[in-house]
Formats: C-alpha cells, structure tokens, sequence
C-alpha cells in the first residue's frame, strides 16, 4: 500500500473510531503511525542531497553566526521570519520549533547568518528538552542573543 492511500487509511479509522477510555490506547497507535508516515514522506520529498543530518547539522554559512536563544514562545521564529523571509513556523504553543532553522540577513554587504533555536528550558544543560543539543549548536555560534517577552513572568528575567 502507498503511503499516501496509508495515510488516509489510518485518518479515515481514526475518524470513526469512538473516542473513549476503551479505544484510547488504539487511537493513540494510529497517531503514531500517522506521524511516522508523514515524517517518511516528507523526508522523501525533501531528498537526499544537503548533507544530512536532522536539523541541527547546519553549515555555516556568511561572515557570522547569531544563534536566538530563549524561552519557549517568546518570538524567535517571529524575529527570524521578519528580519530574513525565510519561514519559521510561529504558533500560539510551545515548543513550534523543534529542530534549528537558519536565515541569512545582508547587512552592509556582510552576510550574518541567523539559527532559529528551540526554546531552552530550566533543565536544559541537563538535556531537558533537547537542552544539550540546543546549547551544542549555540556554541558555534559568534553572538548569541538572548530574547525574552517582557510580558512574562519576572522568573523568566532571572537568569
């Protein structure tokens, strides 16, 4: 079976399964089978130049590195989208991002590439929520800027 028709297969049982506490954990099988169709396919559509890695193995590219480091939901996929063009996808959730993503801005006639980092968390040296990797991948960095929402709670600004 293709993994297109697979894929509307495993949507169309899950649309008419019953949601209750009996069906839960089979509801909860074919989601994760769904996300692993839609991860294969989309790393089919992507193909397989590029150099590999998982999003996180970005080449450095231009003149600087300026890695955007903070709390989870405090506009750094915004502030990549806006000052490069290129998406990040920004949502009313946590975690939106979930790998690095990078940008090139122009400035002067200098190229300063920018990486869209995952939102760190206390914990996070401790490899909290992808913490170790997040801080790997800032440590190539030449700058690192902090972004905090100033609409946050005052425990966010102690750092």
């Amino acid at each position: 079976m293709a993994k297109a028709a697979r894929i509307e297969a495993i949507e169309l049982e899950m649309a008419r399964t019953q949601k209750n506490k009996a069906t839960m954990y089979h509801l909860c099988q074919l989601k994760a089978q769904l996300a692993q169709l839609k991860r294969q396919e989309i790393e089919a559509q992507m193909g397989g130049g590029g150099g590999g890695g998982d999003g996180w193995d970005v080449k450095a590219t231009g003149d600087a590195r300026v890695g955007l480091i903070g709390f989870p939901s405090v506009g750094k996929s915004t502030l990549l989208t806006k000052m490069t063009g290129t998406h990040s996808e920004a949502a009313d959730y946590e975690f939106t991002t979930l790998t690095c993503i990078p940008g090139i801005i122009r400035y002067k006639g200098a190229k300063i590439q920018l990486l869209d980092l995952p939102g760190i968390i206390e914990g996070a040296k401790d490899g909290k929520g992808r913490g170790k990797r997040v801080i790997g991948t800032a440590r190539t960095c030449t700058l690192i800027l902090l972004v905090l929402d100033a609409s946050k709670p005052v425990t966010h600004k102690k750092l």
